[in-house]
């Protein structure tokens, strides 16, 4: 590879210049998409703030009952008026979200070992196009493994999904996944990002890192940012602002909401980080304030 060996040239990100191929479509880099495409992923970016808060519960596809998810039915529906996507299984949302939820869907098409297996990298593709289709999902996830044992099968599957979404006009949500082996950093991200964005992938997910700026700067699609581990309120608001700030265009937030004593008032709280510019301090004193000082 020409660049591996011999003279490096710098790179330059232009972290101060806006995405250049915006026009009039509020979401990055799918200004020159269809329609069809369009309208899904307005339904899950906000047309006023372009951002979006997404709520996963698909832990339990490799994990089984994950605590604080034991009861979807329950825990759920209860946060919906604060999130944007639900992101989640096929059997997941159709035994416990009713169909009136009025939320976009962000449907895990991937899936692999358990937990019990220390190799997660080798997934294969459980859901097909045609029931994605049946379950009105807005996109497709596929998770994505960059530098793991299982890279080629994983890039086989994301680009064999790109390639049967774009036929119906639905999105595709490239899940960067980190292997036990690979460090969270921005040279990984920015490589990972990159190449999930270049097989076409409209939304990528993905983890907060250090220089988070040219990541997003070198990525030619929206990010959105997980929430990772569980994490004190006061942190995980402050991940989720500096998300912002670097240019995520919305959170996924998982154990972070679901795993909080108070999760809808903690959701609230990202949303207002989200959608109306609050701080990380103003979303903390929006929470304390929620919950009553309890």
């Amino acid at each position: 590879m020409a660049d591996k060996d011999g003279l490096k040239v710098a790179k330059d990100y232009h972290i101060d210049e806006d995405f250049g191929n915006q026009k009039a479509f509020h979401v990055k880099g799918c200004n020159n998409l269809d329609w069809g495409m369009k309208k899904h992923l307005s339904n899950i970016f906000d047309p006023k703030s372009g951002n979006t808060v997404m709520f996963a519960f698909d832990h339990g596809y490799f994990m089984g009952s994950t605590a604080g998810l034991e009861r979807l039915d329950l825990v759920v529906p209860k946060l919906f008026p604060a999130v944007d996507v639900l992101m989640g299984t096929r059997g997941a949302i159709r035994s416990c979200i009713p169909p009136n939820c009025g939320k976009s869907i962000a449907l895990r098409v991937s899936s692999g070992s358990s937990m019990l297996n220390d190799d997660l990298s080798h997934e294969v593709i459980a859901v097909d196009m045609e029931d994605s289709i049946r379950m009105n999902a807005d996109c497709v996830a596929v998770q994505t493994f960059i530098g793991a044992d299982g890279q080629l099968s994983s890039i086989d599957n994301l680009s064999r999904t790109i390639n049967a979404a774009n036929r119906y006009s639905v999105p595709v949500l490239g899940v960067v996944a980190v292997g036990k082996d690979m460090e969270r950093t921005d040279r990984f991200f920015k490589l990972a990002t990159r190449i999930i964005a270049e097989m076409g992938a409209s939304i990528i997910k993905t983890y907060y890192c250090d220089n988070f700026e040219e990541v997003v700067a070198a990525c030619p699609v929206p990010i959105v940012v997980a929430g990772g581990k569980k994490l004190p309120e006061e942190e995980a608001l402050t991940l989720a602002y500096r998300s912002i700030q670097g240019g995520a265009k919305g959170l996924d937030m998982g154990r972070n909401i679901f795993q909080s004593e108070h999760s809808l008032e903690m959701a609230f709280a990202i949303r207002k980080i989200v959608h109306e510019g609050f701080t990380d301090k103003e979303a903390l004193e929006f929470y304390k304030d929620s919950i009553g000082g309890r």
